[in-house]
């Protein structure tokens, strides 16, 4: 509850009145009511979920919500949008309370064996620039874990001048973190290209985040399971870890094919191999552009939830020879993870936003990361909003170093670490 104290002042001295101005409380909608009370709660819609905290059930440890107080949510006096505020903000936070120290290895010194470390930021806007600091951190701490980042961009129709603004963030984002990562996901929120399956309100967060969601939550669900050790090889794949810029793709595979609508994703579907990239997802998070021609894939790591694969997988010793065989085809480095457990449909969730049948409480979901030719598009587009937007100061270094990532995604790219094969 934000609160304002005013002093007045008398002929520059303070009289020692103080007035107390206080905003009204938010009240607790009854979700979380219900929750407090231990009974059922009711059924959300986006008009009854105004804030996070609307829909969360989640305990935090108290250190885990860290409150900035330089900048407040949405101000019209101090927007938090240009990216070099953002990076500011952190080297001011840094240097008062060493943020390392205080918000991440309390927690990291408890994990035994730490694989990763994930980022959820937005990219086109300061916290871009925050976070691009924040990277640089870690990397220098943390030298030899992994570090995958979600860039989240927003994806609503905006004026030309804060479109050129957001997408000069994001350009900068994407050079200054990209190459500090083990994995980049750009993330447009929401995408504009979805299926008709899909129940989506796209003026509300609560649905656009859920989309995400299902999405990241399945791709990355390997990486928290036991039997899957190799997760990271994967998306390093043959390039040995330079292609760090991945797409996030997924599909609803529907459990009900006879009653199904007629461009739901369903396993009857599948035609291609085991060995064979998939390239026709329903809904694609990184990018609006869909076509698939003259697509190249690199890498793609798929996650199958819900299924258990149609043939034997090959051991784990026989892994490696199978991957030199596709190099040496001139082939893509495609993995597949299955698992039987579906994505639950919770009473936080939206009920309505994925289809699925009356009474089911999960979903089958099929999710890529893929590292494609559309990525160097991608950066080309970008190397010329950069030499129209960005500063002189910066400009060249920004458009040589967002050349030096688009040759790797250039059809018939070849990586330096191949001679070792």
């Amino acid at each position: 509850m934000p609160s304002y104290r005013h002093r007045r002042l008398n002929s520059g001295t303070r009289d020692g009145n103080e007035v107390v101005q206080k905003q009204p409380e938010i009240p607790q909608n009854e979700y979380q009511k219900s929750l407090d009370a231990g009974v059922a709660p009711p059924p959300l819609t986006a008009e009854s979920v105004r804030y996070w905290s609307d829909f969360n059930r989640v305990f935090y440890h108290p250190r885990s919500i860290v409150q900035l107080n330089e900048y407040e949510l949405n101000s019209s006096l101090m927007p938090f949008e240009d990216w070099g505020v953002g990076e500011e903000l952190f080297g001011d936070l840094d240097k008062e309370h060493d943020l390392l120290d205080r918000d991440v290895r309390p927690f990291a010194e408890e994990c035994d064996q730490l694989r990763a470390l994930q980022i959820f930021t937005g990219s086109d806007d300061a916290w871009g620039g925050f976070a691009a600091r924040y990277v640089d951190r870690l990397r220098d701490e943390y030298a030899k874990t992994g570090i995958w980042v979600w860039a989240i961009e927003d994806g609503a129709r905006l004026p030309r001048h804060k479109k050129i603004l957001k997408t000069s963030n994001s350009t900068r984002t994407l050079y200054a973190v990209a190459p500090q990562s083990t994995l980049y996901c750009p993330i447009i929120d929401p995408p504009r290209n979805l299926p008709n399956y899909l129940s989506i309100d796209a003026g509300s967060e609560w649905y656009t985040s859920a989309l995400i969601a299902s999405a990241v939550e399945t791709v990355t669900l390997p990486s928290r399971l036991r039997p899957y050790r190799d997760f990271e090889a994967s998306l390093a794949g043959q390039s040995g870890g330079t292609h760090k810029i991945f797409e996030l793709q997924s599909s609803i595979i529907s459990q009900v094919p006879e009653n199904r609508a007629p461009w739901v994703t369903t396993n009857e579907n599948k035609q291609e191999t085991e060995a064979e990239a998939k390239t026709d997802f329903d809904i694609n998070l990184t990018y609006d552009d869909l076509t698939t021609e003259n697509l190249t894939v690199f890498n793609q790591v798929q996650v199958l939830r819900g299924r258990e694969p149609d043939s034997e997988q090959p051991p784990a010793e026989d892994l490696g020879l199978i991957r030199k065989q596709r190099l040496f085809d001139s082939q893509p480095m495609v993995e597949r993870y299955y698992t039987t457990l579906r994505f639950p449909i919770l009473d936080s969730y939206p009920r309505d936003l994925l289809p699925r049948s009356n009474g089911e409480t999960a979903v089958e979901i099929h999710a890529a990361l893929s590292t494609t030719t559309r990525i160097g598009d991608k950066l080309k587009e970008l190397q010329t909003i950069a030499g129209r937007t960005i500063g002189v100061d910066e400009r060249e270094a920004l458009i040589n170093g967002l050349g030096e990532l688009r040759e790797s995604y250039e059809k018939g790219w070849i990586s330096d670490t191949d001679d070792d094969y």
